[in-house]
């Protein structure tokens, strides 16, 4: 297909926008059109409107699920049981990809899956964010490992977090966070998110990795 391969030659990654496709379609009289039919013939993919991926026959490499994300709502970050898993920090593969936001709670069902956004109070939303890129001309925002950990703990509110008793349970049975991992998180990092949150839960985050770390192994 001639014009598949002029695409091509123009968007060298997996996840592009209707703009910078319809600068690909600039010479054709009706491309609207040419879009439509490439969305018929499955030769690109509508993740959400204004957002797609290439179909399978001219896919080049995996696209980034983190990184259409934070893309199809924001602004966001990837974040909870998805970061979690990202990082190792649980056993599960998560199939559903969770973010964070400071807009409005939404739920995206698309073709390459699921994708969740579940929002707190701006000050919060702010701490706790990396860049990681994916090459030199695209990147995502994922929460370091605390703020995951946290936004985790924050959002979990039908479990049973009272104590540090409680919270260790929560973290060594119903997590299943290895306890060697969990000593590797930074208090200093941890202490920083638990001053702008709205949570007793994640306040107790701190006191009780301090003591995780000085208790005898």
């Amino acid at each position: 297909m001639a014009v598949m391969e002029q695409i091509r030659r123009q968007i060298p990654f997996e996840e592009f926008d209707y703009q910078t496709l319809l600068n690909c379609l600039r010479d054709y009289s009706r491309p609207r059109d040419k879009v439509s039919d490439l969305l018929k013939s499955r030769a690109i993919i509508r993740v959400k409107k204004g957002l797609y991926i290439f179909g399978p026959e001219f896919s080049r490499g995996p696209y980034s699920r983190e990184l259409l994300a934070n893309l199809i709502y924001g602004p966001s970050y990837v974040s909870l049981d998805y970061a979690l898993g990202y990082y190792g920090l649980i056993p599960e593969r998560v199939e559903t990809m969770t973010s964070v936001t400071c807009g409005k709670n939404r739920t995206f069902s698309t073709p390459v899956g699921r994708f969740t956004y579940w929002a707190v109070p701006l000050p919060y939303y702010r701490l706790g964010i990396d860049l990681v890129r994916l090459d030199e001309r695209r990147s995502f925002l994922l929460a370091t490992r605390e703020k995951a950990l946290a936004d985790k703990i924050f959002r979990d509110r039908g479990s049973a977090i009272g104590t540090r008793s409680e919270l260790k349970t929560y973290l060594l049975d119903n997590l299943r966070i290895d306890p060697g991992e969990l000593s590797r998180l930074d208090i200093d990092r941890l202490q920083k998110i638990s001053q702008y949150c709205r949570s007793r839960r994640v306040r107790l985050l701190v006191p009780f990795l301090l003591k995780q770390k000085a208790a005898p192994s």
